[in-house]
């Protein structure tokens, strides 16, 4: 016992020599250790000093060959991420990543609070549209895409695009009651297919339990037909299957809400087929019939009119050369409550060029000044590239064309794609209407210098269309991107970096004992710079 007693005081010795020696330590003066710390940084500074006092220019050259290659490799990857998806690789990195943990994010969430009807209506402008539409002017797959991909190998149509229309198949085409039916069971799966094929057969397979199948009729129509005169002759049958289905549901669609859905399906087939119908009339040149389909459609179902069916009654009309009547639709649906498209803002454009397009001459029009109806097509004009941007460049032919997607986003380029395909042809039969966009197209950029933060006569151009489109278009189509992205500062950075290193190595590698003495001469007078008192 005696000795585990020394033990335990020789053991607590040292905390008790530690507990008197840190007041001394405390009381040292904080200049010594200051000192101290300068002298460490101040040693280990001389030592890199001599080490570099003994380098040959070999190590230089290698240097400077080594960083510039790095430099170099950074800026290929960096110029290739921003070029694929639009932004700094080494930005995207800072600000996920390491701005979260230098405590750059704030955490605290807004309070919800009253606000007033300026700031919500401020809010709202601010807030991005990126709402994916259905293209109203779509192509056949099996007549027209099909087609594209057995010429030229390539695939027109992107996952993303099928994806959105094997949604809105299931959404117009199904119910809750397809249990009931077994043919409709089969066309709810088929439906779902990824394989076009597994799709096709499963239409058979509900033809056979049902003739009147008529949604199997429409994805036969679809899919299956190579040409347009094959698509409608299943448009027809699915057109006779589908008035008698639609009779029976209207007949007791008030029993049960299950009727009632049926009935919105039954409908939503119905002017789905009257319109392909007359989708195929005139692309067979049949129009003043495809005209009037479509003015019937537009009568007996009114409140559809979010299918945009008067984009194709548009298009027709300005087919038959009928502006009259163009202009009565424009003043029905180019209304300041109704959403806005390509299609109704460059048509209107396109009337108003017509009126002074002919006799327009930039010369003379920079001597006399402009009319009034010259301002009024050029004030259109500038309104409809507000809308979207991207189209003059493919009605000016300065971008090639690709094969509309079904799917588009109102003011990207998406849309630009679509609306050009079909209308290209009816503003190149207007003489003068191209050379009076060309002259002005471009002067709307100047009246929004910054269109993400401030429209004109719209809301402030969505940042978001860019990446929507890429999904939308395909790979081999190089979209179109306003406003021209600015290159990140770091790419400048790391070419410059580059080319710098690059030189450097040359100059080494051409005159060493001159870089060698110079890097000398630099490091002398950067540590003359340095005296002990500045650390």
């Amino acid at each position: 016992p005696s000795a585990r007693r020394r033990e335990g005081k020789a053991a607590a010795l040292p905390s008790a020599t530690a507990r008197r020696c840190s007041p001394l330590r405390r009381r040292l003066p904080r200049s010594l250790w200051q000192l101290g710390a300068a002298l460490f940084v101040f040693l280990c500074f001389l030592t890199v000093t001599v080490f570099l006092s003994t380098l040959t220019p070999k190590f230089y050259f290698a240097l400077t060959v080594t960083s510039s290659f790095i430099s170099g490799l950074i800026f290929v990857f960096e110029w290739w991420h921003f070029r694929k998806y639009g932004t700094s690789f080494i930005e995207q990195v800072s600000v996920s990543h390491l701005r979260p943990l230098i405590g750059g994010v704030e955490n605290s969430s807004p309070a919800p609070a009253a606000f007033s009807v300026g700031e919500n209506e401020t809010n709202r402008q601010n807030m991005p549209e990126c709402k994916v539409w259905r293209n109203p002017l779509n192509l056949f797959r099996g007549a027209e895409y099909s087609r594209y991909t057995w010429v030229t190998g390539k695939e027109p149509l992107t996952y993303y695009d099928m994806n959105l229309s094997a949604q809105d198949h299931q959404n117009f085409f199904t119910c809750d009651t397809d249990a009931l039916r077994p043919s409709d069971t089969v066309m709810q799966k088929a439906w779902r297919e990824r394989n076009p094929q597994a799709r096709i057969k499963a239409a058979y397979q509900a033809l056979e339990l049902n003739n009147d199948c008529a949604t199997a009729y429409v994805l036969l129509a679809e899919e299956e037909a190579t040409t347009i005169v094959d698509a409608e002759k299943y448009f027809k049958q699915a057109l006779k299957a589908g008035e008698m289905i639609y009779r029976k549901s209207q007949n007791c669609h008030s029993q049960s809400p299950q009727h009632e859905a049926q009935l919105r399906r039954d409908t939503n087939v119905l002017v789905y087929v009257k319109r392909r119908l007359a989708m195929c009339a005139r692309k067979l040149g049949r129009i003043r019939e495809a005209v009037k389909m479509m003015r019937d459609l537009m009568k007996e179902f009114p409140l559809l009119s979010m299918l945009n069916i008067h984009e194709n009654l548009l298009e027709a009309l300005l087919e038959l050369q009928a502006y009259a009547d163009v202009q009565a639709v424009l003043a029905k649906y180019d209304d300041i409550s109704l959403p806005k498209s390509a299609a109704i803002c460059y048509t209107a454009a396109l009337l108003k060029a017509r009126a002074v397009s002919e006799r327009f001459s930039p010369e003379t029009a920079s001597k006399r000044g402009l009319s009034t109806a010259e301002i009024n097509a050029v004030e259109a004009i500038h309104r409809a590239v507000e809308f979207n941007p991207h189209v003059p460049k493919y009605l000016l032919e300065m971008k090639s064309l690709v094969l509309p997607p079904e799917h588009i986003l109102k003011r990207g380029d998406s849309e630009a794609v679509a609306y050009a395909f079909f209308h290209l042809q009816h503003w190149k039969r207007i003489e003068g209407a191209l050379n009076l966009l060309h002259c002005t197209w471009e002067g709307t950029f100047r009246m929004i210098p910054y269109p993400l933060e401030k429209g004109h006569l719209f809301y402030p151009y969505p940042s978001c269309t860019e990446t929507a489109d890429r999904e939308l278009l395909p790979t081999f189509h190089e979209v179109s991107v306003y406003p021209q992205k600015e290159l990140p500062f770091f790419i400048h950075f790391t070419a410059g970096l580059c080319s710098f290193s690059a030189m450097l190595a040359l100059l080494t590698h051409q005159f060493p004992e001159l870089m060698v003495i110079f890097a000398k001469a630099v490091r002398a007078a950067w540590t003359a710079t340095m005296p002990l008192g500045s650390y």
